[in-house]
């Protein structure tokens, strides 16, 4: 479904060529300063128009409807919409029965029975993560104290980002990437394991983003490679410090007072400009489908403000549940 969080819980709704995207935020504490200029560093980061990166461009100015009172968040459901304005349609008209290959176009079609609006993608689109952003920047508020960065370190398998985005363009294709982040001053004690662990909830809300295809906390998969010996991040003081953080920050899905570290991998952009061979349903047979619109070479350019943006979200939601746990026990 369209909703995440146990006490800080977020809901999205829209579509990308729909008059409205949007989110409604439930559980916020009121009392917190918040204004329209708060959102716009973290938007501008994700915003299109940089090389690499669509031409559709849109104002992504949040509209706050509800649960703000003279500036300051009132405890009532916030609600923030965006309009979309710079829409082409036209461009996807090809599409219902002949859908594009590494798109949910044939999957919704078949699930919502034809009912579905395939328009940008539909409600399926990298659109509505721009709801996740403005989430992102409240969920920040909360976790004052905690420092999230994430930055994209590799682009189409290669550390040099400029040049992979500029073979790609040449070669008129999409390529993938690596997106890192890392989070500073993350107290002991967050998470509810099993099925509310940190890596678990993270996890749900980074495969919320259009092209994540994996994920790692720490050294991830280069952990089975190696033997218990080195592995083990060993303690160096009483308040947990280790002196490597091969885990991650996590133990048993609870933060141990570590940097949480976690890298994402999004693949490359399924709507490409080269014609593609792939099978059209009403005609029975496979066709050459291009693809029109405007679309991002490397989607992965935009994906570190929401990386920062889910895991506030998580996080803004496991701080909220500890201190309800801990007035629990006065």
């Amino acid at each position: 479904m369209n909703q995440f969080g146990q006490i800080f819980r977020i809901q999205i709704f829209g579509e990308s060529h729909g008059p409205f995207i949007g989110i409604v935020i439930d559980g916020c504490p009121a009392g917190i300063s918040l204004k329209e200029e708060d959102f716009k560093f973290d938007i501008e980061r994700r915003k299109s128009g940089k090389k690499g990166t669509t031409s559709r461009l849109e104002d992504d100015i949040p509209q706050i409807i509800s649960g703000l009172f003279k500036c300051r968040t009132s405890g009532s459901p916030i609600i923030i919409l965006f309009p979309n304005n710079n829409i082409q349609s036209q461009d996807y008209k090809n599409l219902v029965n002949h859908p594009r290959p590494g798109h949910a176009d044939f999957t919704t079609l078949r699930k919502f029975n034809g009912f579905i609006d395939p328009n940008g993608g539909g409600h399926f689109s990298g659109r509505l993560t721009l709801p996740l952003v403005a989430a992102g920047v409240i969920a920040k508020k909360i976790v004052a104290s905690v420092i999230i960065k994430a930055e994209l370190i590799e682009a189409g398998a290669c550390k040099n980002i400029n040049e992979a985005i500029d073979c790609a363009i040449s070669s008129n294709e999409t390529i993938g990437g690596i997106v890192e982040c890392n989070i500073k001053n993350v107290p002991v004690g967050w998470g509810e394991p099993f099925f509310n662990s940190i890596e678990s909830n993270i996890s749900h809300l980074a495969f919320s983003i259009p092209g994540v295809k994996g994920i790692e906390f720490g050294i991830g998969f280069n952990s089975a490679k190696i033997s218990g010996s080195q592995m083990n991040d060993l303690f160096i003081d009483e308040n947990g410090k280790t002196a490597t953080n091969n885990s991650g920050g996590i133990l048993g899905g609870i933060s141990n007072g570590n940097d949480i570290n976690f890298r994402l991998a999004v693949k490359p952009a399924s709507s490409i400009s080269k014609p593609q061979d792939t099978f059209h349903f009403e005609n029975k047979k496979i066709q050459p489908l291009t693809v029109y619109g405007r679309h991002d070479t490397c989607i992965a350019l935009r994906v570190p403000v929401i990386a920062e943006a889910i895991a506030a979200i998580v996080l803004a939601d496991f701080k909220l549940l500890a201190d309800a746990y801990s007035k629990s026990y006065l």
